[in-house]
């Protein structure tokens, strides 16, 4: 009998992370969140401080937890870089640290989230660009020292119509106005940015990789 791949999606109840567990109904999706849940495989814990549960026969794992945290930089305090580098990166660390030993026994796929921003200088985004550039440069780290053995890849997105983007799109115009800023004229929608995962996740011809999904706004702009 073939059996389900196994994979971890944290941050699988809202957004993106959500759109990645629907898309993927051929595999065996784990969740973790903060938030209740009806999924069936669904655990409420805070991955920077919870015991992380056991998971057997893993082959995948998706860290989308992200913080949208905009401001001039002479407003941002030291709690401010702190607090996006524990959600991004320390909290990615701390589930990879965990996993990878069973992500390494089935040849398995890491699949983290960047930012266009950390590539497209943007004005009020050094802390969110620190944090993310540095994740960014965690999994191509990863990815040269694990392979053969497990496939890390990390996707960038643009603004995405999701609720921790709720603050910039909360209004028809606001709404315009973002979509404007990209060549496509469009805001990206959670399934968009869930394709890419799986695109990911599937090819095991690559790793190491950045692959913007972003409206064209990191190129053409």
């Amino acid at each position: 009998m073939n059996m389900k791949k196994k994979i971890l999606v944290v941050g699988g109840t809202k957004g993106i992370g959500e759109a990645v567990v629907d898309l993927m109904s051929q595999y065996e999706c784990v969740v973790f969140s903060r938030n209740e849940s009806t999924y069936d495989n669904h655990f409420v814990c805070d991955v920077l401080k919870a015991d992380l549960p056991d998971i057997d026969n893993l082959s995948g794992l998706v860290y989308c937890p992200g913080s949208i945290n905009l401001k001039p930089f002479h407003r941002l305090s030291e709690e401010d870089f702190l607090n996006d580098f524990h959600i991004n990166v320390l909290g990615a660390v701390r589930v990879i640290q965990k996993y990878f030993r069973e992500l390494k026994r089935n040849k398995g796929s890491i699949v983290l989230f960047g930012t266009v921003a950390a590539h497209q200088g943007m004005s009020f985004h050094a802390s969110i660009a620190a944090s993310k550039g540095g994740l960014e440069a965690l999994g191509r780290s990863l990815a040269a020292e694990w392979a053969p053995n497990i496939r890390v890849n990390v996707v960038n997105p643009s603004l995405t119509d999701t609720s921790l983007a709720e603050g910039l799109l909360n209004t028809d115009q606001k709404k315009e106005n973002a979509a404007m800023r990209h060549p496509l004229k469009k805001i990206g929608q959670p399934m968009d940015i869930a394709k890419a995962v799986q695109l990911c996740l599937e090819n095991e011809w690559m790793t190491g990789q950045t692959i913007g999904v972003d409206g064209g706004m990191s190129t053409l702009t």
